[in-house]
C-alpha cells in the first residue's frame, strides 16, 4: 500500500494571508483534537493568555496577530497558546555528528515519526521576530525542528513517559527558542524555566559547535545532558510497550554506533535512512515522514527520504511543494 505525503514550503515574514489559508485548511481537525474532552478540560482564555505573558511575553504579539487571523475565537486562542493542550505521543531519532578528523562542520541529524494523517507538512521561513527562522510547522505555529539566522538548529523526540502536567505543548517551547536563542546556551536556559506538558527530548547544536541534549518532563527538572544520540525514552525505559513497539532501544544502539563510525557525514546520514532507525509502520502511527540534517554553520537544512531530498538555504530559501510516496508495511 501507498501513502502519498504533500511538503510545501513557503515563506511569509509576518503572518497574514498565507498563514490564514494554511489555518482554515487544518483548524477543524486541530479543533476536534483540542476539543476532544470538551472545553470544560482545556484552559480558559484568561489562563492562557497570563501563562504567554508570564513565560513568553516576547511571542504574545505574534499569538494576538494569529488569534485575530483565526476569526478571534475563545476556542481558537486557546488552542493557539498550546498551553495545557491534550497529550500527543511520537517517535523519533536524533543525533549530533561531529567529524572525527574536523574536516567538516557538526550536523544535527533527525528522523521524525509519526502517523501521516497528521503530519503537517508545512516548511516556514518567517522573520516574526528579530531573527529569521525556518522551521518544519506543527499546531500551525509550533515547531518540530529548525534553524534560525543565528545558526541554533533545534529537534524535539518524544521522552518515553505517559505522565502529563501544568505546562506548554512542547512544539511550542521549541518555536520559542528558535525566535528568542542566539546560541545553544540561550536555548538551554530557556528550557531550564519553561514548563512542558509532557516528557520530551531537545537536542541543541550552534554555528560554533556547541551542542546539548536537555531532558524537560511536566514533574522533572530539567536536566542537560552530553549524549549525542537520542530516542524515545531517558536514561532507562519506563513505557515498555511504546519502547518495544517503535524499537527504540535497537535505534539508539544503532545510532550511537553509527556516530562513533561515520567517517563522513554521508555515512552518518545514510544511517538514519536505514532500518531500525528508518521506520515502516506508517499505518501504526510511527513511520518515518522525514529525515532533516541541519548544518548551522553553512545555514542549510535538507529534508531526505530513501529516493528524495529537499535543500534550503535561510538565504536562498524557494518556495515551493513535492509529493513524497511512502510503501507501507503491515
Amino acid at each position: 500500500m501507498s501513502i502519498e505525503l504533500q511538503f510545501q514550503a513557503w515563506k511569509e515574514d509576518v503572518p497574514d494571508e498565507q498563514w490564514q489559508k494554511i489555518f482554515k485548511q487544518l483548524w477543524p481537525g486541530y479543533r476536534a483534537w483540542f476539543l476532544r474532552s470538551g472545553t470544560v478540560g482545556r484552559p480558559t482564555y484568561l489562563e492562557c493568555r497570563k501563562a504567554l505573558r508570564t513565560h513568553m511575553p516576547e511571542l504574545v504579539p505574534v499569538w494576538e496577530k494569529l488569534v485575530e487571523l483565526a476569526g478571534g475565537g475563545d476556542v481558537e486562542s486557546r488552542f493557539l497558546s498550546l498551553w495545557c493542550p491534550p497529550p500527543y505521543i511520537a517517535g523519533c531519532s536524533q543525533a549530533v555528528w561531529l567529524d572525527p578528523h574536523a574536516y567538516e562542520e557538526p550536523i544535527l541529524l533527525r528522523n521524525y515519526d509519526f502517523a501521516p494523517v497528521l503530519l503537517e507538512g508545512n516548511w516556514l521561513n518567517t522573520r516574526w521576530l528579530d531573527q529569521r527562522v525556518l522551521a518544519m510547522s506543527d499546531c500551525l505555529w509550533g515547531a518540530l525542528d529548525g534553524l534560525n539566522e543565528a545558526g541554533l538548529s533545534v529537534s524535539l523526540s518524544f521522552g518515553g513517559r505517559t505522565v502529563s502536567g501544568i505546562g506548554f505543548g512542547v512544539p511550542l517551547v521549541v518555536r520559542y527558542i528558535l525566535e528568542l536563542a542566539q546560541n545553544t546556551a540561550e536555548a538551554v536556559n530557556i528550557l531550564k524555566r519553561i514548563p512542558v506538558h509532557m516528557t520530551y527530548s531537545i537536542t541543541l547544536l550552534d554555528r560554533a559547535g556547541d551542542w546539548a541534549t536537555v531532558f524537560v518532563s511536566p514533574d522533572r527538572a530539567p536536566e542537560v545532558v552530553r549524549q549525542r544520540a537520542v530516542t524515545n525514552f531517558q536514561h532507562t525505559v519506563e513505557w515498555q510497550q511504546h519502547a518495544k513497539a517503535t524499537h527504540a532501544i535497537e535505534r539508539l544502539e544503532t545510532l550511537q554506533q553509527k556516530l562513533d563510525y561515520a567517517s563522513n557525514s554521508q555515512e552518518a546520514i545514510q544511517a538514519m535512512l536505514c532500518k531500525p532507525l528508518y521506520q515502516e509502520a506508517w499505518l501504526r502511527g510511527y513511520g518515518t515522514l522525514y529525515s532533516a540534517v541541519y548544518r548551522p554553520f553553512s545555514n542549510s537544512v535538507e529534508l531526505l527520504w530513501p529516493q528524495q531530498s529537499w535543500k534550503q538555504t535561510l538565504q536562498n530559501f524557494e518556495e515551493g511543494k513535492i509529493t513524497v510516496s511512502l510503501h507501507a508495511q503491515f
